[in-house]
């Protein structure tokens, strides 16, 4: 009979998804704190640094370490815990909930109610403190009504460095994509002043304002 996987990795494996979508934002920085970490071998970061698309350089990154076996693993988790990475990317405060139950998963017999444990936490509760974070969907609605004046929005009104700008150009093809990328990348790095009220007042402000009706979805409570 197979051995089971060790408890540090069953949990990377079971938040792949949602690990992928959240560190795609700034891969590049959660690549570096990994070699910092010793979490690769030098071939496996030149192997993931070679990856253009954000989404398939995080993946790449989460393979590997899932590899490595559990010492990775754990250490990709604390790692996660951190608090660069805390603030850097603020959707990441669920990964120390399922870290609490680690520990229980670990013991013969309760394997079973740990993973229980984890699909009961309420992430959603758990991260939304105040003002909820602009989503996804009204990230893409603005990012449809911006046009080729995107670079000077990210400069001017979202405070994005230009060298940030020239990557994201590069890691994405589509103009859309290349703008809802900009949007995303200025939400992580807002933390938890990334509401939608906040993004509406910078994008009405100044001779980059956009028509009103092309960012009232910002103004929408659900």
């Amino acid at each position: 009979m197979a051995e089971e996987p060790a408890a540090e990795i069953q949990l990377l494996r079971r938040q792949k998804t949602k690990l992928i979508e959240i560190l795609s934002a700034d891969a590049d920085f959660v690549l570096q704190h990994a070699d910092a970490g010793c979490l690769l071998s030098l071939h496996g970061y030149q192997q993931v640094k070679s990856c253009r698309v954000p989404s398939k350089k995080v993946t790449e990154l989460l393979d590997l370490i899932i590899q490595r076996g559990p010492d990775a693993a754990r250490g990709l988790l604390q790692l996660l815990k951190g608090q660069a990475m805390q603030e850097t990317f603020p959707m990441l405060c669920f990964i120390n909930d399922l870290q609490l139950n680690t520990l229980s998963s670990e013991i013969p017999g309760n394997r079973q109610q740990g993973d229980e444990l984890k699909e009961i936490i309420p992430a959603k509760k758990i991260c939304k403190k105040g003002p909820s974070l602009v989503n996804e969907k009204q990230l893409m609605t603005v990012a449809r009504a911006i046009g080729r004046s995107w670079r000077e929005i990210g400069r001017m009104a979202l405070n994005i460095s230009s060298v940030k700008l020239e990557q994201i150009e590069e890691d994405h093809s589509p103009h859309v994509e290349r703008v809802f990328a900009m949007l995303r990348y200025w939400r992580t790095c807002q933390r938890e002043e990334a509401t939608a009220a906040h993004l509406h007042s910078l994008l009405s402000q100044d001779d980059w304002a956009l028509p009103p009706e092309s960012i009232d979805c910002l103004l929408e409570t659900d």
